[in-house]
């Protein structure tokens, strides 16, 4: 602050320039000769600039001298108020202060720390007049949150051609691009990562080249300026910039590299092909640098006779490898298994550069001393939580990974990789938690150890005096299941004008208590991430002792109190107290910790028909043409003919509580072909049960944007509906006409979901048609219309606006109240849950929490039966399933509800097959 009380305004231009100018003058006479050189020709008239080229050479990134002891940030904005958060738990990065405060001011901590007195403050040089309380209460405050894996801005929300600027398909190698270049800001990424507490992330071109180019740290808050650069946290380089040099040399940049498929897929190459790629334009920057060496080492030693006549020698394409190799760069990779992680390693000793982190890192919990081979010391793992199994290098993907590297004393970090179905940062974090990581190490891997991966964490990832003021005060524990910001500061400024807070219990306050992951972490790495899934089946007695609750018919629940619950032959024969002897047979004792047994959860989408989504070979295929020629007129494709079992994505979803799914066929639509409800649990198709109903539901999809237009598209299915069908396609129609199978159509668009409507009243005039919508992600807009036409609806519980047609997704906590389940079942809309869009791997066995974050964010509007019926009995009734209430699949958990990240699925409880399956 100046004499008159008025805040300093920074400057975003440092002063790196008159500085090296000013070295350059000392250095260079044009009659300097410095003792032991050659006699020279006179200096050239630009000596002190070619010195000062050279100068910046030397500069070795990080901040600036006393760069914490800075009273303004260089981010800063006219107009932001001081801020005093009290009485506050604060993780900081470097432990937990209970009870203490924090004050924001000019865009940097002030204060972090015990109690300030009013003094304090004054002592400070800050008005209390315009100084903004804030009392939390006790609850959790950390740093801001860091993504270092981010393509928003480039590849957008929603996807569009015109802003769609992540790969370039001109060479595998291009280190020359940057991202900085594709970034538009007006994508709507931002918004919605900064409500997930996120203010900074690391934007990268994508990955379809071995080279990708250059990313750069961005901030997700709107500036003044409204423009990219503006969100750079630390540029390295300005708009008065010379050259090809950075007039930031302390500022580090970033590269983005890849190895692996996504090469080899999109240029038609071999891995061979990409690393010989990699190591010879490497080999050029190597020359350029050497080249710039000679040339330096002459001007130094005021020897300008060999170099007269000559330039600096510079070439755009190669200055970003040439930093590379001179240490100032920070290279990210992306990165999946051990041949392609020894192939960079390798790489980085050839040309004796550091690695900064491999992400995806699908096999580097399996190969922790390749990683220690690395030039400069292991890079750091960036993992996803759940998502693997996609592609053949993301088969041998384990939840366990993050406690596998930390057990190792190897450092990871979670990330989103936007868009890739995965739309919270936090979540990824609290899953790695629940399978084993330590709450403080989940934590710092979203905020402190990313900001040591961009060389931030000087001025990122920590609660300390100086830091930039990007903070996330959370309305429970970072590592609970559907902890929320109640407010995000970036650089000071809050980004939201009226959060909306959910109430969250005193439990809630503390970490949970996870399960214990010990066996099957070290399954996981005797059998390199394919350790045996199949359950041990018991057809004898079973005894579940200490549950706190058993799920009866139609949602009755029992309260049992750490009573016990006796199985036997895969039916209950005793609950509450049963005496020893009550079983006939052996038994065996499963103890439930106070957890329950609840209904088994049914999932919708296309698991089954693929093993490895991006192998052909390991699945059913893509139904192309739906009515080829060779299958005659009105033919019909049944996903019952494709499915698979036995699959690991199977598997997965079965041990995590989803016993069943309706299936259907992959295709372009808009008819997708005949639905199928098939068993998890099954070893083959001709298993018993395997496929309780192979005609399930008629599936189709529409959306803008598809070879035929949306009309042409609702005259297809009108015409269906009027008898206009033949062959097994028009018997088909016939059955949905009579209501006896549901037809369910993926739609989005709420303007495509109010044509439906009115198709169904025009051809189903006896109201008989079951129409289902999937999808859904505007449906909360026509939810009266919807209920008044008795249309049921399957939604992502936590969708974004990937394409035009979820433009207007129903907005959730902290920018809006309830959320689209809670809409459309105040309007008496019949509701499930399902994930119908990202990777099948992951959706469902995330489904009961993806119902957990349904009934937090509900706030009470629903009770937890209600939001357990999204998952089961809403599901199987508006799909027709016509399940036996006396056969119906329980799943027993240890340790908590099924909702939440204390509980562990132990068991199903399958009275179809006579049989308990342990896991």
């Amino acid at each position: 602050m100046d004499s008159k009380g008025s805040r300093a305004t920074p400057t975003r231009t440092f002063v790196a320039l008159p500085v090296i100018a000013a070295l350059a003058v000392l250095l260079a006479g044009s009659n300097i000769v410095l003792p032991g050189s050659k006699q020279a020709a006179a200096a050239p008239p630009n000596a002190k600039f070619i010195l000062a080229k050279c100068a910046s050479l030397d500069y070795k990134p990080g901040p600036l001298p006393n760069f914490v002891q800075r009273t303004v940030s260089d981010r800063f904005e006219e107009g932001t108020p001081s801020v005093w958060i009290q009485n506050a738990t604060l993780w900081t990065g470097d432990g937990i202060i209970r009870n203490g405060d924090l004050l924001l001011d000019n865009g940097i901590i002030k204060h972090v720390g015990e109690s300030l007195a009013s003094a304090t403050i004054q002592a400070l040089g800050i008005d209390e007049l315009g100084l903004h309380s804030l009392n939390a209460r006790g609850a959790f405050v950390t740093p801001a949150l860091i993504d270092v894996h981010y393509h928003a801005g480039v590849l957008g929300l929603p996807d569009l051609q015109g802003t769609d600027d992540a790969n370039s398909m001109n060479g595998l190698v291009q280190p020359w691009l940057r991202s900085l270049d594709g970034f538009n800001t007006h994508d709507l990424g931002p918004d919605y990562f900064v409500a997930g507490g996120v203010g900074t992330t690391l934007v990268m071109p994508g990955s379809a080249n071995a080279i990708g180019g250059q990313a750069f740290a961005f901030k997700l808050r709107p500036t003044a300026e409204k423009s990219p650069a503006s969100m750079l946290v630390e540029p390295p380089f300005t708009y008065n910039g010379s050259g090809v040099f950075s007039a930031r040399p302390w500022a580090w940049r970033y590269l983005k590299q890849a190895a692996g498929e996504n090469p080899s897929r999109n240029y038609g190459v071999t891995r061979m092909d990409s690393i010989y790629a990699m190591r010879s334009i490497y080999t050029e920057a190597r020359k350029l640098k050497e080249k710039q060496d000679a040339f330096c080492a002459s001007a130094r030693a005021q020897d300008w006779l060999s170099i007269d006549g000559t330039v600096f020698p510079e070439d755009l394409r190669y200055e970003a490898l040439v930093d590379v190799l001179r240490g100032r760069v920070k290279v990210q990779t992306h990165c999946y298994e051990a041949v392609d992680l020894d192939n960079t390693v390798r790489l980085s000793n050839e040309f004796k550069f550091p690695i900064a982190a491999f992400h995806h890192a699908h096999e580097t919990y399996l190969v922790p001393d390749v990683l220690k081979k690395a030039y400069g010391g292991p890079p750091v793992s960036a993992i996803f939580a759940a998502l693997g199994r996609y592609k053949q290098e993301a088969y041998r993907h384990s939840e366990f990974a993050g406690r596998i590297l930390h057990d190792a004393g190897l450092e990871m970090v979670m990330h989103i990789d936007h868009p890739s179905g995965i739309n919270s940062l936090l979540y990824e974090a609290q899953q790695i938690h629940y399978h084993g990581l330590p709450a403080e190490t989940a934590l710092r891997g979203i905020t402190t150890t990313p900001a040591k991966v961009l060389g931030l964490d000087h001025r990122l990832g920590y609660l300390r005096r100086g830091y930039d003021a990007d903070i996330v005060l959370w309305d429970s524990h970072p590592m609970q299941l559907a902890a929320t910001p109640m407010q995000v500061f970036i650089d000071g400024i809050p980004q939201f004008k009226e959060p909306v807070i959910t109430h969250k219990s005193p439990a809630q306050q503390a970490p949970p208590v996870t399960p214990d992951w010990t066996n099957e972490t070290a399954s996981a790495i005797a059998c390199e991430g394919l350790q045996p899934l199949w359950p041990r089946r018991v057809r004898d007695t079973v005894r579940f002792v200490n549950v706190s609750t058993l799920w009866k018919t139609e949602g009755e629940t029992a309260s049992l109190f750490g009573g016990e619950v006796i199985v036997q032959s895969g039916r209950i024969i005793c609950e509450g107290e049963c005496a020893p002897g009550h079983a006939k047979t052996v038994e065996e004792v499963i103890d439930l910790g106070g957890g329950e047994i609840g209904p088994a959860l049914t999932s919708f989408g296309k698991l089954s028909l693929s093993e490895i989504e991006f192998e052909p070979s390991t699945g059913d295929g893509f139904v192309s043409d739906t009515l080829p020629s060779l299958m005659g007129p009105g033919a019909v494709v049944r996903a019952s003919d494709g499915v698979s079992f036995g699959l690991r994505n199977n598997l997965l979803a079965y041990r995590n509580g989803v016993t069943s799914a309706v299936v259907f066929p992959v295709a372009a639509g808009p008819i997708e072909g005949i639905g199928s409800h098939v068993s998890f649990g099954a070893t083959h198709k001709l298993d018993d049960g395997a496929v309780p109903k192979p005609v399930a539901i008629l599936k189709l999809s529409m959306a803008r944007g598809q070879k035929l237009g949306v009309s042409t598209q609702i005259a297809l299915l009108r015409n269906l509906l009027t008898g206009g069908a033949s062959g097994e396609l028009g018997l088909v129609a016939a059955q949905v006409l009579k209501g006896e199978i549901p037809i369910v159509i993926h739609v989005d668009s709420a303007d495509i979901i109010a044509s439906l409507i009115e198709l169904k009243a025009e051809v189903d005039k006896e109201s008989k048609i079951r129409l289902v919508i999937s999808g859904a992600t505007e449906a909360h807009l026509v939810a009266k219309e919807l209920a008044a036409a008795k249309v049921g609806v399957i939604v992502n519980s936590r969708p974004l606006p990937l394409v035009w047609d979820m433009l207007r997704v129903a907005r959730r906590p902290p920018l809006a109240r309830g959320n689209a389940v809670t809409t459309l079942k105040a309007h008496n809309v019949t509701v499930a849950v399902a994930r119908t869009d990202g990777f099948v791997g992951i959706n469902p066995r995330q489904l009961r929490w993806d119902l957990g974050w349904v009934l937090s964010e509900a706030d009470g509007a629903l009770s937890y039966r209600e939001v357990v019926e999204l998952g089961s009995t809403n599901l199987e009734k508006m799909l027709g399933l016509e399940l036996d209430n006396n056969l119906r699949d329980l799943v027993a958990y240890a340790g908590g509800g099924m909702l939440s990240f204390e509980s562990k699925p132990v068991a199903a409880i399958v009275p179809s097959k006579a049989r308990v399956d342990i896991f």
